[in-house]
């Protein structure tokens, strides 16, 4: 795995643990089987990181953030709801095309997070799908969607975008914003109004 030179050591890290993480799991990643990918012994890694949930954590909370940040910015470019759900939907699977392996370790190991850092991602995680249920709803009140129930959509919504990074191939026949964008329309023609 080739690492760009200007990473600190301590980003070099986070990303062999991010590899492990997704090829092996969190719960059976030792610190042993990282500093072996790394080249280095494993008493050396305690001077970059303090435990392996710290890398889980900063993981996870980075990618939170990513999807935040994404989920802001296409959200400040259209008020209409068909439109402000597929700029949600394409932000969102641009994050997840980006760094497909983090995103593994987002949707998979998040279990292993320690109480308070479990409770905090839950409270984002909550956060986030209520936002894409806000578009919903928007778009049912000015009748352009229809849905029996609007959190079940959501849900259903984000669980659909949620396993692109099990099948992405960065030299597959769709780019990443081809694949956003046809989803994103699948997505939405399942929710227009047939009124």
């Amino acid at each position: 795995m080739s690492v760009p030179r200007k990473s600190t050591r301590k980003a070099q890290i986070e990303l062999q643990a991010t590899q492990l993480f997704r090829t092996k799991g969190y719960a059976a990643s030792s610190m042993r089987d990282l500093a072996q990918a790394l080249q280095m012994e494993a008493a050396s890694l305690y001077s970059h990181i303090s435990s392996k949930e710290d890398l889980l954590q900063g993981i996870v909370f980075r990618m939170a953030a990513a999807f935040f940040e994404a989920l802001d910015a296409a959200e400040q470019a259209s008020k209409d709801p068909v439109e402000q759900l597929q700029r949600a939907i394409e932000a969102h699977l641009m994050v997840i095309t980006k760094d497909p392996s983090a995103s593994a370790v987002f949707f998979h190991e998040w279990r292993h997070l320690g109480p308070k850092n479990l409770e905090k991602f839950l409270e984002l995680r909550r956060n986030y799908e209520e936002r894409f249920e806000g578009y919903i709803k928007q778009g049912i009140a000015s009748g352009v969607f229809e849905a029996p129930d609007t959190r079940l959509a959501a849900l259903t919504l984000l669980a659909s975008l949620n396993w692109v990074h099990q099948w992405y191939k960065p030299e597959g026949k769709m780019g990443p914003k081809e694949i956003a964008q046809n989803l994103a329309q699948l997505t939405i023609s399942g929710l227009k109004s047939r009124t």
